[in-house]
This record gives structure tokens, C-alpha cells and sequence, in this order.
């Protein structure tokens, strides 16, 4: 048995490697091992000369526990299959092991939070005229990093002072009332062994302290320089936004003086000759010209997949292009030129030879109140549930979010931007994919939206009147109850309307549930007479029964254009732990009516979308799967979509985006069936959760009752005696009843659409002149 030969550890981090005795097995025991603790691992080799090739065994400090079990012996276990049973010569050896290794596990541990915390909060690259600041910063973090590693070692450092410093007090108490002079020279080699391991504890905190001292002393002309810096562009800033307030003042009092825009402003041609950029479509037009001309870079080579029954291949191999192609412009361009303002809110119809006058855009609200932490008991919900119905069990809003799913509906119009610039294009496959985008946005705000909306009672509405700001509004409501659906009817004055019927349809699968979307959505364009539709995807809800609940969206969606045969196959790739591709990651390819390829769509549906033109395309090889893969040669891609952030604090507001802070904000005019005006959903937003399901109880059960009402006025019309139904038989199994339910939707009707061949309701108008009048005696009471 040897001592080992390097110097006492310090928290410095330096390799520590000596001889152990290591446990092996019951005919073996203990056998003499070389060991090496660097970095964090603590491996060990048979002989000292194996260290250069043949590693018998490692184990991971940070996730290690490391115990003591007598004055020699100690364990380190992961709490795995690794488990090292070790033995020391003397107790001072096994303690300067026990010291080295407490260090390195702190160490660890702190390396491995910071590495965890870099993935979320390492900023994005800096661009090249800050590639200076940026270092700098990167400098003064590594710097920080270092001194708060050197501050967890004196923390270290110093517990274990305390620790053995305890101890020998300790002895030396009981060394002084020892009287048998036998047991005198045992106590004494104690008092030696735990003088010795403060001394060697000491020696560390010495050690550290001199580390820190240094290197805080080295950064500290570096940091006053680097402040000093920070001071002056803080100084040159404020100058700036001095400027810029002086500047904004002066035109805002210009702004308020003229009530009635100038005559220049009627013809788009005049505003825009004085050769200055506009902000707004000119923008876009200049951006789409750079967009089409060729591209400068090399080559590179990206993989999109794409469904073999609307085209030859399963795999698409997306090579950016090199050539010059002449004439896009024309055929590609949207109607750009005419510069119109009301993409700056200033004239709704550059055409009408009435002058508006100008409003101001209502500030909506950016903050609700913070989601109270309530401590969810899953025993008193089953308890209440004893001898109840299982229809008549009603779900705690714990469960929930405060917004109606009609709201959520609305919500699909965040980025309505998307289909008031499809509205402009000339081309119908560029058309395509703006509406392409517009599907994906749809899913956006759903990454981190666990919480269930609030189902809607049969005939509750919801207005979103964006009509001033953002030239749209749009109506839902619940048309049916069993099942469960909603319609929603969207118009815009920048010429498109959208309209969907949408049934929700769940299955539970054990560990995860599946939320399966029924119905169409139709998106038709005044200019172009286009009508497009398509269906939703899956989402699924992981985690339902143990874990922590999150979303993946999965499945295809095929966007169709009645009118010109065009299709756009968009793929949403399921989340998998395998897969080396992005996660979330969607796909698509925009063919017209003959199967040519002429767009490749390509991003996340919760960060942003791309799309390139296809310029040439040829035969590949053979996939993995033996299918045969098409080669397509692309102009530079370009961002048509991309999410915008959510506001500060939206953790603790539900994840709401900004959009959807503003659905249940209370408005004046709406209808007495708006979701604004339901009691247990705006409890629910003011943290009165108690308050919130008793309501919801109560609201849950008069719609119950007005069904029997309903379906028992429906049995007395009955012509047929086969139809008629006791009285009784209804108020015991209403759902049972053969009598169909005879509720007919307020604002919407049943069509059959002609052009798509799909049976939906559609708004037949009437809500937005009732809401100008005032007029809601029609509505009935749901409340």
C-alpha cells in the first residue's frame, strides 16, 4: 500500500489520481487499482501504465453520491449499475480522497447547470458590425462563469472547514476530560488524524482564495474599461432617443392638425414619385426582386419529404440554384407597385373619392392576472363523482384556460397578414402558399397551450371586431352541441373571407390523448374567385396520466384550390425521440393541376416557414425505402412566416400570445351570448377558481334543462305516434331520446357548398347590423 504521490487537491480543478483498494467480487475482495479523478470522472486502470490506453471503468461525479462508511471504507454510486465500494490505507488518505472528490462533484454540478441554463439564454448571433461587442461579452461571461465556479469551491471549501473543524473540537473536548491514561494514546492519534484534515481543508481555502484574489484582480482593469465603454454608448443612446422624441413630437402635432389626408395621398402613383421608400408592399416588392434573382452562394442540399400519390417520389432533395432565370417577376410579382396606405391604417380604400377621417387605433389590454398556483386534489373531484351520471361530472376549470374554444377558433387570424398579401398576388400558386403558411400559423400558439378552453354552451358567440386596426372581423358560434361544433366566418376589406366548421373528436390512449379535428376550413378571394379548403391535423396531448403535459401537432393536410386545380401537401412530422431532423418540423410542395411541382415549403410550425421557387427538376437515386427521389433546383429560399414572441411574463399568464390576452377582454355592444359576458370563464381570468366551478356547475346545468325543454317541445310536435315519448322516458335518459334535437343555429345555416362538394354552416348575415342597432331581443338567455 502506497501513499498517493500527488500533492494534496485543491479546488482548482487539477487532476488528483492515486492508489485505491476497489471491491470486486466475493473471491477476489478487495484487489489494488490505479486511480484518476479529473474533470468531473473519476476513472481507475489496473496499473498506472494503462492509463494511456485501456479504461476499466468511469464514473460521472455530478450525478454521483458519494458516502462514507467507516474510517477507511467509502462508496460512490450514481444510483444506477455503477457502484464503487472503495478502501483507503489510512483515514487521512480516505479523507483527502473523500475532500478531492466533494470538490469535483461541486464543480460538476455547477458546469452542469450552467450548461443547461446556455441552451435558453445564449443569445443569437451578433451581426458583423457588433462581432466586437459580442466577444467582448462572450469574455466577460466565461469570466463570470469562472469566478462563480471559484466561488462554489470556497463555499466548498468552507462547509468542509466547518465540518472538521467541529470534529476536533470535539476530541479536544474529549481530551480533556479523559483520566484513564490507557486510553490517552488512542485519543491522541485522533486528535493528529483531525488536525491534519483541517490543515489539509485550510491549505484549500487558502489555495481558493488565492485563485480568486488573482484572477478578480487581472479582470479588474479589463471590466472598468469595458464599463466605461457600456457609459458612453449609454450617453450617445440617450442623445438618440432625445432626437427621436423630439422628432415623434413634432410629427405627431402635424398628425393632429390635419384631419383629412391631403389629396395627393387618393392616387398611390403621386405618393410614391419622390423616389423615397415607402414602408409597406414597396418593401415587399423590393424584397421579392431579391428574392428571384439568382443566387451568388454555393450550392447546398436540403431533404423534404412529400406524398408519393400526389407525386412520383417520397423524398425531395431541394438544391438551391446558381443561373439566372428571366420574366419571374412578372409572372411571380404581386400587385406591389401601387403603393396603397392602408397598410398604415390611413385609408381603407385608396379608390373611394370620399376622404376618411382619421381615428385612433383603441389600446387593447397587454397583461390578466397571473395563473394562481391551486393545488389540484384528484381524490375530492373523484368523491364528488360518486353517484353521479357520468354526463353530469363536472370538470374543475383547473383543467382549463380562460378562453371559450370559440375564441381559440379566432385566434387562427394572428396572422391574418398572411392572407392579405395572398389577396394581392397574381400568380395562383404563389397564392397557394401564403394560404400554406397561414394553415401552419394556426398551430403556433398551441406549443405550450396545455390548458383546455372552455367548451361552449349551445348558441354562445364570439365577435372579434378588428375592422379599424387590422381590416377584418369575424364571428363564431357553438351551432351544436352533441356533438360538439362551431362555425366561424371571418371577412377582410383587403378581399378574402374565411369560414370553418370545426368537431372535435378525442381518443385516450393510455399515456397520451388525441384531439382529432372534424370538419373543413374554406378560405375564398373576392379578386380571383379562388377557393381554397382543407382539413386540421391531429394534435396530441403527451403526459396525461404522469409527467409534464406537452403538445405535438402530426398528420397532412392537403390545400386545395377548386377553382384552379392547384395542391399544396403539407406534412406534419410527428415528434420522435430517433430522428435527427428538427423537432416540429413541417414540409410541403405546391403542384398544379397536372402534377408539376413549381414551390417547396419547408420549417416549423411553431417558429417560422420558408418557401423557394423550383427552377428545374430531374430524377435521383433511390431512397432508403427503394423509393426513388426527385432532385429540385431552387432559387434562394425566403421567410414567408415567422411567429412573433409572446409577451413578457406569458408563463404566468397561461402562455397567452398577444393576441389572446385580448379575446376575453371586456367590450361594450357585444352580444348577450358573447363569450366575454360567460361568469365561470371571467371568474376563472380574476383567480376566483372556488367561485368559477360552482358557476360553471350551475351554467352546465341549465343548459341541460333547456335541452329537455327543447327536445320535449320537439316530442309533442311529432306527427307520427311511432315518434311520440313519454314525458318521463325524457327526463330519465335524455340522450336516449330517438327525437332529433330541433336547435337551429342564430347566425349561421346548413348549406351544401357546390364548389368543394362539403356540407357546412355558413353566416347568413344579420349580426353586425343587429350589433349597430342595438338589437339583441332575439338572442336567447344562456347565462
Amino acid at each position: 500500500m502506497s501513499e498517493p504521490k500527488p500533492p494534496t487537491p485543491t479546488p482548482s480543478g487539477d487532476m488528483y489520481k492515486g492508489w485505491l483498494f476497489k471491491w470486486t467480487n466475493y473471491i477476489k475482495g478487495y484487489q489494488r487499482r490505479w486511480f484518476v479523478l479529473s474533470n468531473g470522472l473519476l476513472s481507475y486502470y489496473r496499473t498506472q501504465a494503462e492509463m494511456g490506453h485501456t479504461c476499466r471503468g468511469t464514473i460521472n461525479l455530478a450525478t454521483a453520491n458519494i458516502a462514507v462508511e467507516d474510517s477507511c471504507n467509502f462508496v460512490i454510486s450514481n444510483g444506477g449499475a455503477q457502484t464503487y465500494h472503495l478502501k483507503a490505507s489510512t483515514e487521512v488518505e480516505r479523507q483527502r480522497w473523500i475532500t478531492a472528490l466533494e470538490l469535483a462533484k461541486a464543480k460538476a454540478v455547477h458546469m452542469q447547470a450552467e450548461s443547461d441554463d446556455s441552451g435558453d439564454d445564449c443569445p443569437a448571433a451578433p451581426p458583423s458590425s457588433e462581432q466586437s461587442g459580442g466577444c467582448r461579452n462572450l469574455e466577460i461571461q466565461s469570466t463570470l462563469r469562472t469566478l462563480g465556479s471559484k466561488v462554489e469551491d470556497l463555499n466548498t471549501c468552507n462547509d468542509l472547514i466547518i465540518k472538521h473543524g467541529s470534529a476536533l473540537q470535539r476530541s479536544l473536548s474529549e481530551l480533556e476530560g479523559i483520566r484513564v491514561v490507557g486510553d490517552m494514546g488512542e485519543k491522541m492519534r485522533q486528535v493528529t488524524e483531525r488536525a491534519t484534515l483541517f490543515r489539509i481543508t485550510s491549505n484549500a481555502m487558502i489555495n481558493a482564495c488565492r485563485d480568486f484574489l488573482s484572477l478578480a484582480q487581472n479582470h479588474s482593469k479589463r471590466w472598468q474599461k469595458a464599463l466605461q465603454v457600456e457609459r458612453d454608448q449609454r450617453i450617445r443612446l440617450e442623445e438618440t432617443l432625445e432626437q427621436l422624441a423630439k422628432q415623434h413630437n413634432h410629427l405627431e402635432r402635424a398628425f393632429r392638425g390635419a384631419t383629412v389626408l391631403p389629396s395627393s395621398f387618393s392616387n398611390p402613383a403621386l405618393a410614391n414619385k419622390g423616389g423615397a421608400p415607402v414602408k409597406g408592399d414597396a418593401s415587399d416588392e423590393d424584397d421579392d426582386n431579391e428574392f428571384f434573382d439568382a443566387m451568388e452562394d454555393p450550392a447546398g442540399f436540403i431533404t423534404v419529404p412529400a406524398d408519393p400519390k400526389y407525386h412520383s417520389v417520397a423524398c425531395l432533395s431541394i438544391r438551391r440554384s446558381g443561373s439566372n432565370v428571366s420574366g419571374l417577376s412578372s409572372e411571380i410579382g404581386m400587385d406591389d407597385q401601387s403603393v396603397n396606405f392602408d397598410e398604415q391604417s390611413m385609408v381603407s380604400n385608396p379608390e373611394s373619392p370620399q376622404p376618411l377621417e382619421l381615428e385612433p387605433v383603441r389600446q387593447r389590454r397587454t397583461r390578466i392576472p397571473d395563473k394562481p398556483n391551486y393545488y389540484l386534489n384528484l381524490w375530492s373531484i373523484m368523491k364528488n363523482c360518486i353517484g353521479k351520471e357520468l354526463s353530469k361530472i363536472p370538470m374543475p376549470v383547473n383543467f382549463n384556460e380562460p378562453l371559450s374554444m370559440l375564441q381559440r377558433l379566432s385566434e387562427d387570424l394572428e396572422y391574418y397578414e398572411l392572407l392579405d398579401k395572398a389577396a394581392k398576388c397574381q400568380s395562383s400558386l404563389e397564392q397557394m402558399c401564403y394560404v400554406a403558411a397561414f394553415t401552419v400559423s394556426s398551430y403556433s400558439t398551441t406549443v405550450h397551450r396545455t390548458g383546455k378552453p372552455f367548451n361552449p354552451l349551445l348558441g354562445e358567440t364570439f365577435e372579434l371586431d378588428r375592422l379599424k386596426d387590422c381590416g377584418y372581423r369575424s364571428l363564431c358560434e357553438q351551432v351544436s352541441h352533441h356533438p360538439p361544433a362551431a362555425a366561424h366566418h371571418a371577412s377582410s376589406e383587403k378581399g378574402w373571407t374565411l369560414r370553418q366548421e370545426i368537431t372535435l373528436a378525442s381518443k385516450f390512449r393510455g399515456k397520451y390523448l388525441s384531439i382529432m379535428p372534424l370538419g373543413s376550413i374554406q378560405c375564398l378571394f373576392d379578386k380571383s374567385d379562388n377557393h381554397y379548403s382543407w382539413k386540421k391535423v391531429t394534435t396530441t396531448v403527451h403526459n396525461i396520466i404522469v409527467g409534464k403535459l406537452w403538445i405535438d401537432q402530426s398528420g397532412e393536410i392537403d390545400v386545395v384550390n377548386h377553382k384552379t386545380g392547384d395542391r399544396c401537401h403539407l406534412k406534419f412530422a410527428p415528434y420522435s425521440y430517433f430522428s435527427r431532423d428538427v423537432p416540429r418540423k413541417v414540409t410541403g410542395v405546391v403542384m398544379d393541376k397536372e402534377g408539376k411541382a413549381h414551390y417547396v415549403l419547408s420549417g416549423t410550425w411553431d417558429e417560422k416557414m420558408e418557401f423557394s421557387r423550383i427552377m428545374q427538376s430531374s430524377k435521383g437515386e433511390n431512397g432508403t425505402e427503394g423509393k426513388q427521389r426527385t432532385v429540385y433546383q431552387t432559387l434562394k429560399a425566403k421567410e414567408i412566416w415567422r411567429k412573433n414572441p409572446l409577451p413578457e411574463g406569458a408563463e404566468n399568464m397561461y402562455f397567452f400570445s398577444s393576441l389572446a390576452l385580448t379575446l376575453n377582454e371586456p367590450e361594450e355592444g357585444v352580444a348577450p351570448t358573447d363569450c366575454r359576458r360567460r361568469p365561470d370563464q371571467r371568474l376563472m381570468e380574476d383567480g376566483r377558481w372556488d367561485e368559477a366551478n360552482a358557476e360553471k356547475q350551475r351554467l352546465e346545468e341549465k343548459q341541460r334543462t333547456v335541452r329537455r325543454e327543447r327536445e320535449r317541445e320537439a316530442v309533442k310536435a311529432a306527427s307520427s305516434p311511432e315518434e311520440a315519448v313519454t314525458e318521463d322516458s325524457i327526463n330519465d335518459s335524455p340522450s336516449k331520446s330517438t327525437h332529433p334535437d330541433s336547435y337551429q343555429a342564430m347566425w349561421f345555416e346548413k348549406l351544401d357548398d357546390p364548389v368543394s362538394g362539403e356540407t357546412l354552416h355558413v353566416y347568413k348575415g344579420g349580426y353586425w347590423e343587429a350589433k349597430e342597432q342595438g338589437s339583441w331581443d332575439m338572442c336567447p338567455e344562456i347565462f
